[in-house]
């Protein structure tokens, strides 16, 4: 009787288990894992993760095998490569991403010409989700969350009304003090203070006109056309845990998305 063939070492029995299908190139799985790390605040945003050779030794695998999974993860922005100093975890505070969830364009100059966002807090609380909320946010109805108000005017000018919910257990202690003296992407800090990343996100986009409270917050006049622009954020491994919806003002800004 032939003796049973043995595996090439890549698939050898001693690799890790991350449940995915069989049929997952390891690769995968080693991905996989990797991000079941950043979920776990293993290494924070802006931080160097292991080197490659680290990272193989740790999983028994290949640098070729981990090297593929890295290539995979800077695809989607998850890390960065930095020659010669390694591969980090990606952040919202660096220059060329800070801003990347945020399409809204003035129609004159471009977004460094008007400057950050000047926040102003409506409201700040913590809530009960409605069944609404809590199916976007992969929650229970009644689960608690973080409900929150604001106008971000460029400028001078109130451009953005957002009113956004947060699951309430990862976000305990969010104030509207925080949110307010926060210099920055709002998403810096949650990944400084709550160690959440948001990675990615789905947007839906319609045109609306404004009631007479939304004029009325964006110095509008009631019927002006807003787009309106509802974002779910997901951080690492497909985790939602942001609905934010907005409504931008069009006399001024204009929404702009580049497509490759």
């Amino acid at each position: 009787m032939a003796a049973p063939q043995m595996p090439p070492p890549d698939y050898a029995a001693s690799a890790p288990e991350v449940g995915t299908p069989a049929f997952s190139p390891l690769y995968q799985q080693i991905k996989g894992l990797i991000l079941q790390s950043l979920q776990a605040g293993e290494w924070k945003p802006g931080e160097a993760i292991p080197s490659e050779m680290e990272l193989a030794a740790r999983f028994r695998v290949s640098q070729g095998t981990v090297r593929k999974a890295i290539d995979e993860l800077a695809a989607e922005n998850l890390v960065v490569r930095r020659q010669g100093k390694g591969t980090f975890v990606s952040t919202h505070a660096e220059q060329h991403v800070r801003y990347r969830f945020l399409k809204l364009m003035p129609d004159a100059g471009d977004r460094e010409e008007e400057g950050p966002a000047t926040r102003s807090i409506l409201d700040c609380k913590r809530v009960r989700a409605s069944a609404e909320i809590a199916r976007a946010l992969q929650l229970r109805t009644g689960d608690a969350v973080i409900q929150v108000r604001r106008v971000l005017a460029f400028g001078g000018v109130p451009t953005i009304l957002e009113d956004f919910w947060l699951p309430g257990a990862n976000f305990k202690g969010l104030s509207a003090d925080q949110l307010a003296t926060h210099v920055g992407p709002t998403y810096v800090l949650f990944e400084h203070e709550f160690g959440v990343r948001m990675v990615r996100a789905e947007e839906k986009i319609r045109a609306v006109a404004a009631d007479a409270p939304q004029a009325a917050l964006l110095a509008l006049p009631q019927g002006a056309p807003l787009l309106s622009v509802e974002r779910l954020s997901y951080t690492y491994n497909d985790v939602p845990m942001e609905l934010r919806r907005g409504l931008y003002r069009t006399d001024t800004h204009h929404y702009r998305n580049d497509l490759s």
